[in-house]
């Protein structure tokens, strides 16, 4: 009998949250060990992926030079597909984002102790994504110099101020907004951490630094309390942002009138695919820190399948977005509508639209298989495919909504310049040379949330591991 139950419970028991029971002491060194390197110890692969991010940074800035000195006749937007990689990649980067607050806000309000692992790693990616997503509609506007003056009410001449009714008005104001509470909500909780980098410095200058940014942190029970309160004031702050930015993002389309845009299913539909995508880029950059920082008793395989567990899900309630769109289609009897979807899945642009169903309906299907939920390299190439599918959804919604207007002489076909390509590419020389610095000078992983969840801070677990010997 005592051999069955030792069998149930090891079935029903969760796996532990972390591996091998570091101490205290050993979770310390193994986060800050990458920060603490010297320079000359730099690890070769960071100074060639740092190269790398910065040439694409360097063919950033020359883009935008070229960019803003001829304008943005450049791109390939067109009439009728007005809108085109520039928006597609504003939405894809905005998504990106999500999913780092819902990891740190929304998880955390929920008490999910796992996420203790990512949380940080997530939050410096919202950062960086929403940077880069800034850019696009800064620059389409073609003036960029002059938009803060015509966006905003300021007290001028204009006898007509700008249209608080446009949802294009609300998007300057939500992600604004959305990305000072990330900043403010990583910075938070690098606080701690950047103090503890202070105390081990061996150096005045690192000293220095670290003790600037820490804001004279000491670890007392007053300085925890006030930290603890401000973390869950941002967190239930951010929550509410999770779903209303994209939801406002949305509204850019789903206000219109145009045929395949105007649709209510397109603020829940956005939300659930930008979580979809920013888990697939979480999960795609932390398989390969985890692998090459040596992080693998610290995020744990049951991590990253709660991670493939939630792509699972929201990747299917995309896939039930894109049937239901058919459906209201069909449905709702306008014959706009229903030739726009039909279009989408046997016009021209059918490649683009059948890539993202395979990426986003079928490749997350997968994770139903435990098997594959817990292999690397499997779930490595899905978050990949993940990535790429939620790109062409937004490629898809706006390019086949506007190539066919509604008399056929206004017809065309979106095909991108080597500008257009140039900025995309530039923009992940900017995420990636900021996420490299942030690797390099930051602790990727919160110690004080990981010390949480580990045995050694139970001050219960000795009682219990001597009162199962004297048994």
């Amino acid at each position: 009998m005592s051999a069955e139950r030792s069998a149930v419970a090891a079935v029903l028991e969760p796996e532990p949250l972390l591996n091998n029971n570091p101490s205290l002491a050993a979770i310390t060194n193994v986060v800050c060990r990458p920060v603490e390197l010297p320079v000359q110890k730099t690890p070769i692969g960071w100074i060639i992926s740092f190269v790398l991010a910065l040439s694409l940074l360097g063919l950033y800035g020359a883009t935008l030079t070229f960019l803003v000195a001829t304008g943005i006749g450049v791109w390939g937007n067109n009439n009728p597909v007005y809108w085109a990689w520039d928006i597609t990649n504003f939405v894809w980067w905005i998504g990106i984002g999500h999913a780092g607050t819902l990891i740190s806000a929304i998880l955390f309000l929920f008490r999910q102790k796992w996420r203790t692992a990512i949380n940080r790693f997530a939050e410096a990616m919202t950062v960086f994504a929403v940077l880069c997503a800034l850019q696009f509609p800064l620059f389409h506007t073609g003036r960029p110099w002059l938009a803060a003056y015509w966006l905003l009410p300021l007290p001028n001449q204009m006898s007509m101020w700008p249209n608080f009714r446009s949802p294009l008005m609300w998007d300057v104001f939500a992600v604004s907004t959305y990305g000072l509470v990330s900043v403010l909500f990583w910075y938070v909780g690098l606080i701690p951490d950047l103090a503890t980098l202070r105390d081990r410095a061996t150096n005045r200058t690192r000293a220095i630094l670290y003790g600037i940014f820490a804001m004279g942190w000491r670890g007392s029970n007053r300085h925890w309390q006030h930290y603890e309160r401000a973390y869950l004031i941002l967190a239930g702050i951010s929550t509410p942002l999770v779903l209303s930015v994209h939801s406002v993002v949305s509204f850019d389309f789903a206000t219109s009138v145009l045929p395949g845009w105007h649709a209510t299913i397109f603020p829940p539909y956005f939300v659930a695919g930008a979580v979809f995508s920013g888990f697939g880029l979480v999960m795609t950059l932390m398989v390969l820190a985890r692998e090459f920082y040596g992080l693998k008793d610290l995020v744990t395989m049951r991590v990253l399948e709660n991670m493939n567990k939630i792509m699972l899900v929201t990747g299917t309630m995309v896939g039930y977005a894109y049937g239901m769109e058919f459906f209201m289609a069909w449905y709702g009897g306008n014959p706009y509508e229903r030739f726009t979807f039909i279009n989408r899945a046997m016009g021209p642009y059918a490649w683009a639209y059948w890539t993202m169903i395979s990426c986003n309906v079928i490749s997350p299907q997968l994770f139903w298989f435990r098997f594959i939920r817990r292999s690397i390299p499997l779930m490595f190439i899905i978050s990949i495919f993940v990535n790429i599918g939620m790109w062409f959804e937004r490629f898809v919604i706006i390019a086949t909504s506007l190539h066919r207007d509604f008399t056929p002489a206004a017809w065309g076909y979106f095909r991108p310049t080597w500008i257009d390509v140039s900025m995309y590419l530039g923009t992940f020389g900017l995420f990636f040379t900021l996420f490299l610095l942030f690797l390099r000078f930051v602790p990727m992983i919160a110690i004080s949330e990981i010390k949480g969840v580990s045995p050694a801070a139970d001050p219960h677990a000795h009682d219990t591991s001597h009162g199962k010997e004297a048994h």
